[in-house]
């Protein structure tokens, strides 16, 4: 099964992304991972996700389930979020599933390979890779290709909405370290709705 949709092999969003990404290097660095030389005795940690973004949808929902805002590009994986961890920019832990589409509102248990590490509006936004099968180099080296693209759409998007603040992807690093980052969710916790 092709983990990534076909829009990948599409001419037109390859040459999108080459214009926009090229020149940014993407080294060996920027891809370790738990999986990645990691001992056979040491399995990733097992997280619950709630998808708020099917894999294709254009709809950018936030953990409140309200549309935040529509993507020009639909999205190439399931994401979602981390009910029970609150990430450093007070929302819930974002994740992103690999594999096939999953509909708006699953639950799924998946065990977290990495962490793409974001700053959005100078907050660090970390995102949780996760999926039944750890991401080889070339699916690390996509998944941070697009984070840099979305990195510089929602910083347009945040000069819109007259936001300030830094909006970049960082690179790849140990999802132990997203997890780490993050505080336990307390009970009743009301969401952040979007501002518009």
């Amino acid at each position: 099964m092709e983990p990534w949709p076909g829009f990948w092999k599409d001419r037109a969003y390859r040459r999108l992304l080459k214009d926009s990404l090229w020149h940014e290097t993407l080294n060996d660095t920027h891809y370790s991972s738990r999986c990645v030389g990691r001992q056979e005795s040491s399995e990733p940690l097992v997280v619950e996700i709630i998808v708020e973004v099917p894999r294709g949808s254009f709809l950018k929902r936030g953990s409140t389930g309200r549309v935040d805002f529509i993507s020009p590009l639909p999205c190439p994986f399931n994401y979602g979020s981390v009910p029970d961890y609150l990430g450093l920019d007070g929302d819930l832990l974002d994740a992103l599933v690999l594999g096939p589409r999953l509909p708006f509102g699953t639950r799924i248990r998946a065990k977290a390979w990495g962490a793409v590490t974001m700053t959005d509006g100078g907050l660090i936004d970390d995102k949780l890779v996760c999926g039944d099968y750890c991401p080889d180099a070339l699916e690390r080296r996509k998944i941070l290709q697009f984070f840099h693209l979305y990195a510089k759409c929602k910083g347009l998007l945040n000069v819109w909405r007259g936001r300030r603040g830094r909006n970049a992807c960082d690179g790849w690093c140990d999802s132990s370290h997203a997890l780490a980052r993050a505080r336990p969710l307390r009970r009743g916790w009301p969401g952040i709705p979007p501002a518009f």
